[in-house]
């Protein structure tokens, strides 16, 4: 099959690499039909994130078709429409027993185009299929569903539910990618008053009142003196970091107001000042995390419903084999004004149901 392989920063390429097979009972193998491109990526491209070794397929989203499993695997079959969620869970040790499948600790966590080969490519295996994959209801497209493998769930827990957004509060996203316009679409099922999203792009800021923002503000312009101006001087409620470099992080110390919530969700390749002088005092709580992914059936049953803006955020289609282009596009948004790049897309309905 083919692969996007990852050879080392700023080299990667499409190309042959080994079929996979089920390893471990608890294995399945699932051909790929729609992936997309995360901004983690693109870190691992930059060489951020040095635990990924060359020669790894890259890639932790995808929609696919179950093609074989392990003798232990229950809950899917060959045949069955899945997403491949982000997250890999052993289902056994204490933190998996606590929904905190992020930090598995039984060989699972972030692992997909991490520690083993990922989704970008024509079949991908997936280790703990039982908690890992999750069966698609017919109503969600293959081209929304592949966005609740991560963005998401990771916007809504990390960004949303960590920063414990409630009715009527002043909510600042600083970085309205992907994962700000998610952080946003999410933040809203909690009814705040405001929501105002902060980036550098003119494009992403429209995207972001399309995606309910209610205020949008240029990094340049001075984003703390609108925050003061609509909150009397107060601050923001919750502040969520979506960007990753410490200049956007340190804004939103600056932002959030006495007793409030930062988020952090953006992945930092660089250490970032910690203000103490200045929060020590203020009753500021920090948080910072790796998605869990323990929301994504409800996030699915709420896509199946409509009440997620999943199609809002796809900007560019691809077929599969061509990755690198898609990669070209993702990697100047700036430019190419992409959100978020969709590769293979197959409509369901041509996914043969094979008995067993």
């Amino acid at each position: 099959m083919k692969g996007f392989v990852f050879h080392g920063p700023g080299q990667s390429a499409w190309e042959e690499v080994p079929d996979p097979a089920v390893k471990e009972p608890t294995d399945a193998i699932v051909r790929v039909g729609a992936v997309t491109i995360c901004g983690t990526d693109l870190h691992i491209l930059k060489g951020d994130v040095p635990e990924v070794r060359p020669g790894t397929v890259l890639g932790h989203e995808a929609v696919g078709e179950i093609v074989e499993v392990g003798a232990d695997v229950r809950t899917v079959r060959p045949g069955d429409r899945v997403l491949v969620s982000c997250i890999s869970a052993c289902g056994r040790c204490r933190y998996c027993r606590e929904a905190a499948y992020g930090q598995c600790r039984g060989g699972g966590g972030w692992i997909l185009g991490h520690l083993i080969d990922g989704t970008q490519a024509e079949y991908v295996r997936v280790p703990f299929a039982d908690l890992s994959v999750h069966a698609l209801p017919s109503a969600v497209e293959s081209k929304d569903a592949v966005l609740l493998a991560d963005i998401f769930p990771t916007s809504y827990e990390v960004g949303v539910l960590n920063g414990r957004v409630r009715p009527g509060d002043t909510v600042a996203v600083v970085g309205a990618g992907p994962i700000g316009l998610a952080a946003i679409a999410t933040a809203r099922l909690f009814a705040p008053e405001r929501i105002v999203a902060v980036d550098l792009a003119a494009s992403r800021l429209e995207a972001a009142k399309r995606l309910g923002a209610d205020a949008v503000a240029d990094a340049r312009e001075d984003p703390e003196q609108l925050i003061a101006d609509l909150t009397d001087g107060l601050g923001a409620d919750v502040v969520i970091e979506a960007v990753g470099v410490p200049e956007s992080f340190e804004l939103c110390t600056r932002m959030v107001r006495p007793g409030g919530h930062v988020a952090n969700v953006g992945v930092h390749g660089r250490p970032a000042t910690l203000h103490l002088e200045d929060l020590w005092i203020k009753n500021v709580t920090i948080t910072t995390g790796l998605v869990d992914t323990h929301s994504t059936p409800t996030l699915l049953r709420m896509a199946a419903a409509g009440r997620l803006p999943t199609a809002q955020l796809v900007t560019h289609t691809f077929p599969l084999e061509q990755m690198e282009e898609a990669y070209d596009v993702f990697s100047r948004a700036a430019d190419t004004g992409a959100l978020k790049v969709v590769l293979g897309e197959q409509p369901h309905d041509e996914v043969a149901v094979r008995a067993v």
